[in-house]
């Protein structure tokens, strides 16, 4: 064989080869495939949230009103590791005083609930430093200080009763002339008013006389005789006085002799005429009044004080008066009655203020407005900020800050009320700080927090049933 021969039988050698190892190669990795991964644990999903964070859930997949899927909860979800609570004491489960430094049981069977160093005591409700700083809680500390109150009411001008004159007669007689004919016209005590003429008061001049002329005669007769002439005098005298004829005309009729025909009548005080219902030639009859006379120069305000302000009133105190016609104006006046009567409509008793009126310048009528300065005590009282009490309806609440974050409620005795502050008689020491702003929102924090501690059951602890329904 030659050396050509030689070369094509090595080359068939080496494709045999070369072929079966290919094939030996491909049957060995066909004969042991790689081993399959095993399959992932499904996941157990406990309901859908919303995606935009939203406190909307659903039990099954859906979407939101712009078409983004609902995020899925799932069981195997770590929850954040809370930190480790240090327990204070265990309190009695049925609320009442008995605590244990170690868990126990009470009568019943029943476990002590531990107390916890970051929880508030009951009674107390606790807020973190940053929500209180949104609330805008504002607090203000007890403190003494003298209380001033002032009553405000609205009151009336009337004419000072006491300054009221009626002019009248005692006898039946007619109107000759008038001297004053205008209601409101300023008269003076004596002034003259009207010349009337009476009958019945000529008569009794004349008896007069005729006793007055025979005492003059009688002078040096019987003791008998006398006696009997100074009796008629004394009796007709005592008619005409008790008919108010002044001394000045008793003068005039001694000194003249004789009976006058006409009387004058005169006013019996300064003041204006209210009232007038003389006219010339009227005939008048005995308590008629002709005419009613009023002093201005000082007045009555009576005023309509509410219930609640009524113990705050006393005789002698000083009213500040305003009124709309003269808004530049004060008027100061005294508290001189407190009216008997109460009035059950409106709620208010009446209270008299008198005040000097100079110049006339309030008239009966005229509507005052009128400040009352009450309870101006010396003696300091413990006190609080008015806004600061919660009232309930059936007792005052106030939110006392005994620590920081924490708040007690507590109910609270009351006195007297100032404009802006309230006596504390019993609930708050002198120096604690009290809530005066965002109070109610804590309040009802409080409030929830009792009703909640009221359930004596263990909440449910399976995620689903917190968001079921929702």
């Amino acid at each position: 064989m030659n050396n050509k021969g030689l070369w094509l039988v090595l080359a068939l050698v080496g494709i045999a080869a070369a072929a079966g190892g290919g094939y030996w190669f491909g049957a060995r990795h066909t004969a042991q495939p790689e081993a399959a991964t095993p399959a992932k644990q499904e996941r157990k999903v406990l309901y859908y949230r919303n995606p935009m964070g939203l406190p909307d859930t659903s039990p099954v997949p859906k979407k939101d009103n712009m078409g983004m899927d609902y995020v899925p909860v799932y069981a195997d979800e770590a929850a954040p590791p809370k930190a480790e609570r240090k327990i204070l004491y265990y309190r009695n489960p049925m609320g009442l005083p008995d605590t244990s430094p170690t868990p126990k049981k009470d009568s019943m069977g029943m476990d002590y609930v531990p107390v916890y160093a970051d929880e508030a005591p009951a009674g107390q409700v606790s807020i973190s430093p940053d929500r209180v700083q949104k609330l805008g809680v504002k607090t203000e500390a007890a403190t003494m200080r003298p209380l001033s109150h002032t009553v405000r009411a609205v009151g009336r001008f009337e004419i000072d009763e006491n300054r009221m004159h009626s002019v009248t007669t005692k006898f039946e007689g007619w109107i000759e002339a008038l001297y004053v004919s205008a209601v409101g016209d300023s008269v003076r005590a004596g002034q003259p008013l009207m010349q009337v003429y009476s009958p019945e008061l000529v008569s009794a001049q004349e008896e007069y006389l005729i006793a007055w002329n025979g005492r003059q005669s009688l002078k040096e007769g019987t003791t008998e005789a006398q006696a009997g002439v100074d009796k008629l005098a004394e009796s007709a005298l005592k008619r005409l006085r008790y008919w108010d004829i002044s001394d000045a005309q008793l003068e005039r009729l001694q000194r003249e002799g004789k009976a006058m025909r006409t009387l004058t009548i005169y006013s019996p005080g300064s003041g204006f005429v209210m009232e007038k219902n003389a006219m010339h030639g009227m005939r008048f009859a005995p308590g008629d009044i002709l005419y009613k006379i009023a002093d201005l120069s000082r007045i009555w305000l009576v005023a309509d004080v509410f219930e609640q302000d009524l113990a705050a009133i006393k005789i002698g105190q000083t009213a500040r008066i305003k009124v709309d016609a003269f808004p530049d104006k004060e008027f100061s006046g005294k508290v001189t009655f407190i009216y008997p009567t109460f009035n059950a409509e409106t709620r208010t008793a009446q209270v008299r203020v008198e005040l000097p009126n100079p110049g006339g310048l309030l008239k009966p009528a005229m509507f005052g407005n009128v400040e009352l300065a009450a309870g101006n005590d010396k003696a300091p009282a413990l006190t609080i900020p008015a806004s600061a009490v919660l009232n309930t309806g059936t007792r005052q609440v106030v939110l006392v800050n005994v620590a920081e974050g924490r708040f007690e409620p507590r109910e609270v005795k009351l006195g007297r009320q100032s404009e802006d502050y309230v006596e504390v008689l019993d609930g708050v020491a002198e120096g604690e700080n009290v809530v005066v702003g965002a109070n109610f929102l804590i309040d009802a924090e409080s409030n929830l927090k009792a009703a909640l501690g009221s359930f004596s059951h263990e909440p449910s602890t399976a995620p689903a049933a917190s968001h079921e329904g929702h």
